[in-house]
């Protein structure tokens, strides 16, 4: 298994986005090399440096050397993690891609479990890892951990135990519709579902960090919080953005037509309306709604720009293939049917 050419198409390509974890990378790839060598799936594994300072870089093209199944991918500078992993999505060519973490706190034991979930089950399109007995702290890990998955689950519908667990496996085709920018790593399973994905959790083991330091912090729940209402807006919003903004314009504009409706009734029975402040109150509200409704238009305008101009389908399909049980009869197409432009 492991001395399978380089140019043979592998079958599970595993990306591990890598920042100083020197000292973790042979155990890493000796761990992850044991773990598949157990089953017949051919892999490689894209070690992806995300401008490691402590000689990672050097470790990585080393054990690349002596390894042909390892492809070390290395970024110009520290991007974020969730530049690291789209790097290594860019250039997987496996029909199954699977994420863990570099510090072995994930257990690469677990790999050919999650690749079996989908191998036997083809209404499952991604395996998410579940951390049942997670070896944290409690306070500044696990607890914020828990408010954050309850949140983002009961925000997007996506309704899982551990969305912090890296350990994740998923067909090819869900990989190719992701795009992953800022720090929306944390969300891959609510944008792996807005792209069509069937999910499943299921439990995998966790190992308490023996090497490096840890790269999170409690800030990042604050950052959870401004990520959590672009992925909300995304999901729900995305091709109807009219519907956010000029749903909001309306419900302020309403009550300021209101006012403005009474003050002039009162304008017509000679009252003086010039000095109160529900005059003040009634335009501000109007030319609030109005601006939100115009941003609406301008989103819609947008929307229809990214997606025609650019040729970003408005949709993902699968379309019936008899006799192809392999994929449970279904042919994944990313391309939408040519879509009539609304715009002139």
């Amino acid at each position: 298994m492991t001395d399978a050419p380089r140019a043979a198409a592998p079958d599970v390509s595993i990306v591990v986005p890598i920042y100083n974890e020197v000292d973790n990378l042979p155990d890493l790839v000796a761990r992850i090399g044991a773990a598949m060598a157990r089953q017949p799936l051919r892999f490689e594994l894209l070690a992806v440096d995300d401008g490691s300072t402590d000689g990672s870089a050097a470790r990585l093209r080393e054990l690349a050397a002596a390894t042909p199944w390892l492809r070390p991918v290395f970024l110009a500078r520290n991007y974020g993690q969730s530049s690291a992993l789209q790097a290594g999505f860019d250039r997987v060519r496996g029909r199954y891609v699977v994420t863990l973490d570099a510090d072995l706190q994930n257990e690469p034991d677990d790999i050919p479990l999650l690749l079996e979930r989908l191998e036997v089950d083809p209404d499952v399109d991604m395996v998410s890892g579940w951390r049942k007995d997670r070896q944290d702290a409690e306070l500044s890990r696990k607890l914020p951990s828990r408010i954050a998955n309850r949140l983002i689950s009961r925000a997007t519908g996506v309704y899982l135990h551990d969305y912090g667990c890296a350990l994740k496996a998923y067909r090819r085709p869900i990989i190719d519709r992701l795009r992953l920018y800022g720090e929306l790593h944390r969300f891959i399973p609510s944008l792996a579902k807005e792209a069509g994905a069937r999910i499943t959790e299921v439990p995998v083991r966790h190992h308490a960090r023996t090497r490096g330091v840890s790269k999170y912090g409690i800030d990042r729940t604050f950052r959870v919080i401004l990520d959590l209402i672009l992925v909300v807006f995304f999901m729900r919003y995305r091709q109807r953005p009219l519907h956010a903004f000029g749903g909001l314009g309306l419900w302020l504009a309403a009550p300021g037509v209101l006012m403005l409706g009474w003050l002039f009734v009162l304008k017509l029975f000679g009252e003086d309306i010039g000095g109160r402040p529900l005059l003040l109150v009634g335009v501000m509200l109007v030319l609030m709604g109005v601006q939100l409704i115009a941003a609406g238009l301008i989103g819609e305008l947008l929307t229809r720009i990214y997606h025609e101009a650019g040729g970003v389908p408005q949709f993902h399909a699968e379309e019936y293939v008899p006799g192809d049980e392999k994929n449970g009869g279904l042919a994944r197409a990313d391309t939408a049917p040519p879509a009539t432009s609304l715009i002139a």
